[in-house]
């Protein structure tokens, strides 16, 4: 099947980094609880006793380095009827299918990129060929296969 003949997913659809969202909220919950662990267990007496104040900055870094890890795995990107919402780190943007004029993941490219109407481009973290290639070339294709339907389609849908 060529790449044009892609059929486009039911609407909406959701893309998102799952594997990569799995690794790092686990790695984050982990992290958490071995630095509330390790600051539940440090001595409150003798020569290198820790206060209430420091064992609270030890479980508190642990919470910090999950909040970031949950930040690294939020991209998303979701199609629906009248466009797409793409979720990066800290911004998220919506687009009518009609600003999307191309869809596009090159070979070294670390997600797709939207090329717009006018005349910037925008980042997609959500479809990542980092983790699952396959599983982000399919995406792509996908992602592809809307915005060429979705956007050529009269008004009228």
């Amino acid at each position: 099947m060529t790449e044009s003949a892609v059929r486009p997913p039911d609407l909406p659809v959701t893309f998102r980094p799952v594997v990569t969202r799995v690794v790092l909220l686990t790695t984050g919950a982990a992290v958490f609880g071995v630095l509330a662990l390790i600051a539940a267990l440090l001595p409150t007496s003798g020569a290198a006793a820790w206060r209430p104040g420091e064992r609270i900055a030890v479980a508190t870094s642990g919470l910090i380095v999950w909040a970031v890890l949950a930040l690294l795995s939020r991209p998303r990107v979701t199609a629906d009827r009248d466009g797409l919402t793409v979720v990066n780190l800290t911004t998220t943007r919506r687009l009518a299918w009609a600003e999307i004029v191309r869809v596009t993941l090159r070979p070294g490219d670390p997600w797709v990129t939207l090329d717009l109407a006018d005349g910037t481009v925008l980042a997609v973290m959500a479809i990542q060929p980092g983790v699952s290639r396959r599983r982000a070339m399919a995406d792509a294709r996908a992602l592809r296969a809307l915005a060429e339907t979705c956007g050529t389609a009269p008004a009228d849908r």
